[in-house]
């Protein structure tokens, strides 16, 4: 009987320009899941521009990927802001996806400490982020690594 071989080590990394073909499907994963596909898919200028802003060191948006056998199989962004009440800024997790096929094997939690130790090195006080309600797996997570402080958020589309 032969065992199964342990997978690859998962890396953790900025992302590079040559990974546009291989972040999309997982950039187009993560707006899925929010309900951004199909006809409620966001316009291509959107995914463009993002994109371009993660190559632009001027832009306080940053964007990490998790890498498995030379395969991206995961995503971060970030972005740094100043906070009414801290005098050092927060960081902001926007976006967080693993493969779903990947899920359970602490690509996820590898992907938040990796934005945490990001956000440190900045000088920041905190990592923050939001998500649905009814994300029990992503939830069961965040729970483990972080506190959750009874918020709801509310938006206004202008």
């Amino acid at each position: 009987m032969s065992a199964t071989p342990d997978p690859a080590p998962v890396t953790v990394r900025p992302l590079h320009r040559e990974d546009r073909e291989a972040w999309r499907p997982l950039w187009d994963g993560y707006n899925a899941f929010y309900g951004r596909s199909g006809e409620t898919a966001l316009p291509e200028a959107i995914t463009e521009s993002t994109w371009e802003r993660f190559l632009d060191a001027a832009e306080p948006v940053h964007a990490l990927v998790a890498e498995e056998g030379g395969r991206i199989v995961g995503l971060a962004h970030y972005l740094f802001h100043r906070s009414t009440t801290r005098l050092t800024d927060v960081c902001y997790l926007q976006d967080l996806f693993t493969l779903p096929a990947l899920r359970g094997r602490g690509i996820g939690r590898r992907l938040i400490e990796s934005v945490a130790e990001a956000a440190i090195a900045k000088g920041c006080s905190r990592v923050y982020w939001q998500t649905r309600s009814d994300n029990a797996a992503g939830r069961a997570l965040y729970d483990r690594v972080a506190g959750h402080h009874g918020f709801i958020v509310y938006s206004r589309e202008l």
